[in-house]
């Protein structure tokens, strides 16, 4: 910090900006209005527009939407059948509920490496890790760029597996200009703030098979069916239910639906938006022999989530975290995304070690993501670009 105390004297920019942020505006605020004032916060309409609205959006049959992310991607394992004794086989390079879904249902997750230059899971290392008890193939579209997609079903089909799609990054992104949520056996979506869109909270389990989607229903609301057609017994009036499974609550409420419908109608203008600021930032980064920018297949139109900025270390007196605390000091906040998952304590009691991914690990250690979010002004994005080109000038080796 020093070096840029000489070199510099005040900071890029007088005010801290962050690596995420929501976008409220008044349709939304008026969306979350009328509903406090309506009969139903929880249980009512707005449940199945929101569900609606995903399927035209992505062009998926069937939604059901849930409480978080996680939620979404536990009851897309628990259709998927997954159980002791079983693998399911996804990137470390993810946030924990990718693998811990495994967990919940007694399964065990399976690293597979990611690919160095796009940083999604490899269907290379995918099909090296299939073995007699694979059940499903989690997916990540780390970024919000979409997985290859079609390699990965190709080998989902090949060996009798699902393919769950982890699209909690990815809303708005289209594979060979088909809209993700309509491509793997079940797509999981994610609206926590820093998300694209937000409900608050909430997420989504979108599909094209109806029995998958009769089981989803089920594990959202108790093992609960008030359908005739699925009762075992004959019903003993209006209020008869009847509980077939063991199931979860994770229902979402009117409240975050309703938020939710109205942020969907912003999608392209977040996504147009999300795409400007990556281009800036790409052109900007790509001129400077330090620094890596992440590769993006042709085939994946991508709305950004996140914004990976990778250091070349070979080439700077500085590591990361150095890196880190450099541009905090200019004011700009970033984060990283992710520890590998198998890092984690929990991981490491059930046996698994460092090595098993050397590509997702020799990433966490060079990487950090940058602000990425609708509201950022062209001039917050050019403070940006102007913190991370004064770090690299301060710690660039002779």
């Amino acid at each position: 910090m020093e070096e840029l105390a000489i070199n510099g004297g005040k900071p890029v920019r007088e005010t801290k900006i962050f690596y995420g942020h929501q976008y409220i505006d008044e349709a939304d605020v008026e969306a979350v209005s009328q509903v406090l004032v309506s009969e139903a916060l929880t249980c009512g309409p707005k449940i199945g527009e929101l569900e609606e609205k995903l399927c035209r959006l992505t062009g998926a049959k069937y939604a059901v939407a849930v409480s978080n992310g996680t939620a979404a991607l536990h009851i897309a394992c628990l259709a998927a059948g997954i159980g002791e004794g079983d693998e399911v086989i996804t990137t470390p390079m993810t946030f924990a509920a990718s693998a811990n879904c495994a967990r919940y249902c007694g399964g065990m997750p399976v690293f597979a490496d990611i690919d160095p230059k796009t940083y999604n899971i490899s269907p290379e290392e995918v099909e090296k890790k299939v073995t007699a008890h694979t059940k499903a193939v989690v997916a990540v579209d780390f970024t919000g760029q979409a997985a290859k997609l079609d390699e990965l079903l190709h080998i989902c089909r090949k060996n009798g597996l699902f393919l769950i799609e982890d699209a909690a990054h990815s809303i708005g992104t289209k594979y060979k200009g088909k809209p993700v949520g309509s491509i793997a056996d079940m797509t999981t979506f994610s609206f926590h703030p820093v998300k694209t869109v937000t409900g608050g909270e909430g997420g989504a389990v979108l599909t094209d098979n109806r029995e998958l989607y009769e089981k989803l229903l089920l594990y959202r609301t108790h093992g609960i069916t008030r359908n005739p057609s699925l009762m075992q017994r004959e019903s003993e009036g209006p209020w008869y239910y009847e509980m077939l499974d063991l199931g979860w609550n994770y229902r979402i409420t009117d409240i975050q639906a309703a938020l939710l419908i109205s942020q969907l109608d912003k999608l392209p203008l977040f996504s147009r938006r999300r795409k400007e600021i990556v281009a800036k930032y790409n052109e900007a980064f790509q001129k400077i022999p330090e620094l890596f920018v992440q590769e993006e297949i042709p085939e994946s139109d991508t709305t950004g989530h996140l914004y990976i900025l990778r250091i070349r270390p070979e080439k700077l007196s500085v590591d990361r975290l150095g890196f880190f605390r450099a541009l905090e000091a200019e004011n700009i906040c970033c984060n990283v995304h992710y520890i590998p998952v198998y890092y984690m304590p929990y991981y490491e009691k059930l046996g698994y070690k460092r090595g098993l991914c050397p590509e997702a690990e020799k990433l966490y250690e060079e990487e950090l993501s940058l602000p990425l979010y609708y509201s950022l002004t062209d001039e917050d994005v050019d403070s940006v670009i102007r913190g991370v080109e004064k770090v690299v000038a301060a710690y660039r080796k002779p």
